[in-house]
Parts: C-alpha cells; structure tokens; sequence
C-alpha cells in the first residue's frame, strides 16, 4: 500500500510539477476570471467529439466559443476582456455543450462549477457564474488544532424550529451561540456540498466544488464559517468523495457522454445499495479532481478538516454490503480490498497534513480496517480519527432488547474500550443515523409516546419520564468519557429532540414538520427538555475543564454485574455509575483518595431527584479495594 501510495506520489512530482501545483487545479479548471477580465475555462472530457462554453453571455449559441482540445482529454478555451471588463458577468448562467461520440450535443454543469442554482419551477439546477465585485474577506484565523474534540454535528438546512429550509445567516447568528454555550468547540457541517435532492441529507451530490445555494450564497457560507472561527469554533465539512449523484443534467454523471469518465464503466461503477456512481480512484484525473476539491474547501471557505463519509464503501470492492467484521486481519488485506481507493484516502490525507498540517481528518469505517488512523509514513490511512461506530449500535440492543436487570456492565464497558493501540476514536451515543424516520433517537427509543404527554414539569414525574431522563444523562456521559478520544452529538439529541427527523418528500407529501429542529423546546421553563440540555453542557464543560478526552484510556476499577455498577478512573476524576434499575447503595466503596462531587446526574437542574450532599469532601482510608492501597465510601 505504501509502495503504490508512493508511486503515485513520485508520478505527482515527476509530471506535474509536485503535488502543490497539481491539487491547485481548482484555480484553473472550469470557467475562471482573469486579472486582465479575460476568461479562462478548462474541462476534462476524455469522450467529446468537441466542446463548447454557451450562456448568456452569447445568446445560447452553443457553437460560438469552442475550445481547443489538449493532450489527455482535456480541453481549454480564452475569452479576452470586452474594453477591461470580464465578457462573462457575474450572474450569468452558463452550459458546457459537450458534441458526444454519437453526435449528440449534451448541455452540461461543468464539474468544476462553484455556484449552481435551481429555480422554484424547475427540476434541474442552474450553473451561475460567481464572480461578485467583493467577495466576503475572512476576519478571523483558524482556531488552533485541538486537543479534546467536542462536535456538534449539524445540518443547516433544518437548524431552526420553523417548517421550511433555514439559512446560512440563521445558523451564524442564532445557532453557532447555542453551540458554544453547549460546550463544543467543533462543528460538523453535514449537506453542505449541493446536492439536487434535499432528502438525500446531502449524500447524493452533483456539484462537488459549489456550496449549497439553498442555503445562501457561498459569501453567506464564508461568513459563517469566519464567524465560527471567532467564537473559538473549529469547522469540519462533511465531504463524500466515496460516491456521486446519478443525475447527468446537474450532476457528474455521463459528463463527456459516455459511462465512464470520472467513473468506472459497467458493473463497477454502480453501487447497487444507494443507487450512485463509483468513482475511478486510479485515473491521473479523477485524483486531480477530489484532491483540488479537498484543497478548494479549506483555502477558499477556511474549512478546517472534513468528515470523510461512506470509507467502507471506497475500502473494498465488496462495499460492506453483506459483509460481517469480526477482526480477522484476513477480512482487510486481500484481492478484495479496493487498493486504488485506499491509496487515494493515503494522498488525501499526505496532501492535508504537508499543504494544512492544522487540519483534522476523520474516517467514517464501521469495518474496523487496521492502521486506517496511524500515519501515512507507517503505511497507515493517515486519518486522525475513526468514528466509533459500535458504540450507538450497542445503545441501541440494549435498550431494545434487554431488561434493565439484564444490562451486562462488562459488555458495556468491552464496547467503550474496544479500540485499536493509538488509533483516536470518536464515541458518539447516537448521530444523524439514529434520528432518521425508520430509526428512533435514544430519547424516543426510552420515552417514546410519553414524550408527547408527560414531559411538562407539571405533570407528575411518571417512572417512564423519570428512567429515560435518567439513562439518557448516564449513557451520554459515560460515552463522553469511556468511549473515545473525542465526542460527537447530533443537533437537537442533547435536550432528547421528540419524535424523527424526515426531509419533504412525495411520501410525506412534501412536508417540512419533521425536517426542524426545536430548540425552542429548552428555552420553555414549564418543559423538562432543559434539564437534559443543562446536563450535557455542564458534561462539556467539565470535559473542558480537565481534558479527558485528550487523557490516556480510562483505567477501569469496577463492572459489578449483580450491583450493575461502573467506576473508572481518567484525567484525574473518578466516575462511578449505578445502572441498577432500582437499587441505591450507601457506603459503597470505591478506590480513591479524596472524593468531591463535580457533576452529578441525580441534581436537581438536571431534572434529578437531590439524593446526595454537593458539599460534602471525602476523604479515602488505608483499605484496599480493586487493587487499588486507598478507598473511600460513597
């Protein structure tokens, strides 16, 4: 692997000039504004007959303005300025008229476009040219790389308690203070790349270098991401380069006319699960094109890492579909792992840390593939964290299918440290997976229909309100804490968001009611969604105040099954749990020294019943307990 990782970087060198020069493509390709106001376009179109620029600019003649063809496939055509000013406004839609091998002319979005838009009575999207007279300047510098990683993983289409799509100006100004008053110092922006069918979640995407214009304008992205960056927020895009959407008139799909070009043709091409198309990751151009992307997001828009989604699906040919992991290192090397797609994460990840060592790069994998998280001179992926994606699954069983007397602590806990030697993982209870229409959140999964009755503080405390409150602070925390070496939630999941999340559709006849987040729920004194709000921002803070997350792995002092307690030691704190379903404990001995209460699930802001003495120091005694000299009573 790092033989062909090395090979294909000492090519980059040899034939283009370094890997600098050959990631900055994205200044080049497409359609770009010169300093004179000439235009410059390139395109790669290995299978035209001949290509054409049309638009407003020239009336739609679609034979007017046509380019040269280079060596390679690829094709470039000069406009030269009109008395100083740019032939090609700003504003103006544009096509790129491909003449295919069977003679047909294809209006196409060139895949390198930065702004598409679609208008209310159309289907497909628009290419507009972006070039306004003063694009937004960035104020503010990048946050410093952090050490513990708190994410909030979002979605800014649905981030407002009103039925319709919210805007890049509602998230800046109305949730990114809600998210650091939360605690977290990162944000995840899913559905940013534009994608022409809003409830795909923004996994279907047809124009990879264009931010979603029903959010706004790409200065309105900029803006928000400046203004992040001044509340101390690190920005990770979330960034699908593991597949593409089908649609050929707005999309990547039979670009030049012919089933491959960015793609592998036939079988191979197709992925047969989500319906998409599968991308060539051993073409000199299609690298070109995914590593200019990556490099695009972070200069222009001031990304600070991305989220790299679908990583099973690009590390075998299999695609995960149908396919159990159970650690034999026989499932991860082998004729049936995609080598192309797993030296191309490799390039991704040398060119992200040589170009912006500042940046994060995280792995979606759910297979577990070794040294995905080591670095690249290792021979490793390169990434610097992999999602701990067992952890919610096991959430999920639990719950759904045990007892609460049935709960297997050493189960639990196998769960939150089953990790690999030096390898950062994310533990997250649940994400946007969970919260999906067909899934339920853990909140609905232990509240379900009496969230809709009983969640008033004026209503008595019902044993179904009250187990679900308690378990879902518990299980939050001791996720944040066991589980990984950074923590990941869901927008709306920390106050325990009622009910699923769904994108209008002609099944839900077009409807916006479920595509919403309601934080207006947690502002309401009269409901109990604030004290779970309250808890999971003291839970960050407190992480904040002493770096768990950025610890060395908890050291586990206690599974009792039959008293169905965890107690474990990190960052100099003790944490202690009881998940037994009805029975306290006095005088429960625990190994310690000295023992003050810090953050405590059973306090009354936290919708707690008040049982223990925030003011009280203990102070440990010469008995040894769990192999530990000194322990005290709790």
């Amino acid at each position: 692997r790092y033989s062909l990782f090395y090979n294909h970087l000492k090519n980059i060198e040899e034939s283009e000039g370094g890997l600098d020069k050959f990631t900055k493509s994205y200044k080049t390709f497409g359609v770009n504004q010169l300093a004179d106001g000439g235009i410059y376009c390139k395109e790669w179109a290995p299978g035209a007959e001949a290509v054409f620029l049309a638009g407003d600019f020239n009336d739609w003649n679609p034979f007017s303005h046509p380019y040269k063809k280079l060596e390679y496939g690829k094709w470039e055509l000069f406009i030269p300025p009109e008395d100083g000013c740019s032939p090609v406004p700003h504003g103006s839609k544009l096509k790129v008229v491909i003449r295919a091998q069977n003679g047909a002319l294809l209006y196409r979005i060139s895949p390198w476009a930065r702004y598409v838009v679609r208008e209310e009575d159309k289907v497909n999207y628009d290419w507009v040219h972006w070039n306004p007279p003063q694009s937004y300047i960035h104020k503010n510098p990048s946050p410093k790389r952090l050490k513990s990683l708190r994410i909030y993983e979002s979605h800014v289409g649905i981030a407002s308690p009103e039925g319709k799509v919210a805007s890049y100006k509602n998230f800046t100004y109305n949730v990114l203070p809600r998210i650091k008053d939360l605690g977290y110092n990162c944000v995840q922006l899913m559905a940013i790349m534009e994608h022409a069918y809003y409830a795909s979640f923004g996994y279907q995407v047809t124009s990879f270098f264009a931010a979603s214009s029903r959010y706004g304008t790409p200065d309105d992205l900029k803006e928000m991401i400046d203004v992040a960056h001044s509340m101390g927020i690190t920005v990770l895009l979330d960034v699908v380069h593991s597949h593409a959407s089908k649609n050929s008139e707005d999309g990547l799909n039979q670009f030049d006319g012919t089933d491959s070009c960015f793609f592998h043709s036939g079988y191979r091409g197709n992925h047969q699960l989500w319906d998409s198309r599968l991308f060539d990751y051993a073409n000199w151009e299609v690298l070109r094109f995914l590593l200019s992307n990556l490099r695009m997001w972070i200069e222009d828009y001031r990304f600070d890492g991305f989220r790299f989604d679908g990583v099973t699906s690009m590390l075998y040919h299999h695609h995960g579909i149908g396919t159990g992991f159970s650690g034999d290192y026989n499932e991860y090397f082998g004729l049936h792992v995609d080598e192309d797609a797993l030296c191309y994460l490799m390039l991704a990840n040398h060119m992200i840390n040589s170009l912006h060592p500042e940046c994060i790069t995280i792995a979606e994998d759910v297979s577990g593939m070794p040294a995905l998280c080591r670095p690249v001179a290792e021979g490793g992926g390169g990434f610097d964290y992999r999602l701990a994606m067992a952890i919610p699954d096991k959430w999920i069983q639990i719950i759904k299918e045990l007892k609460d007397e049935d709960w297997n602590m050493g189960n639990i806990v196998h769960t939150l440290t089953n990790r690999r030697y030096e390898e950062k993982y994310i533990a997250y209870a649940e994400s946007h997976d969970q919260a999906l229409v067909g899934d339920k959140t853990l909140a609905f999964r232990l509240m379900d229909a009496e969230m809709y009755t009983n969640m008033s503080v004026l209503m008595p405390l019902t044993p179904v309100i009250d187990r679900g409150i308690q378990l879902h602070k518990m299980i939050r925390l001791i996720t944040h804490a066991l589980g990984g070496e950074s923590y990941l939630n869901f927008m709306g999941n920390e106050f325990g968001h009622p009910e699923w999340l769904d994108f209008p559709r002609i099944g839900n006849n077009e409807s916006y009611h479920y595509a919403r987040r309601q934080f207006n729920l947690t502002e309401d004194d009269l409901l109990r969604y604030k004290f779970l709000n309250a808890f999971d921002r003291d839970m960050n803070k407190l992480e904040e105040r002493f770096g768990w997350l950025a610890s060395p792995q908890a050291y586990v002092s206690e599974k009792h099954e039959s008293n169905k307690v965890i107690a474990f030691e990190r960052a100099g704190l003790i944490f202690i749990f009881n998940f037994h379903p009805y029975q306290s404990y006095v005088d429960y001995r625990v190994d310690a020294f000295k023992y003050k209460i810090l953050l405590d699930s059973d306090a009354g802001e936290y919708g707690g019943h008040q049982r223990l003495d925030h003011n009280t120091e203990y102070f440990s005694e010469e008995y040894p307990h769990n192999y530990r000299p000194n322990s005290i009573m709790v």
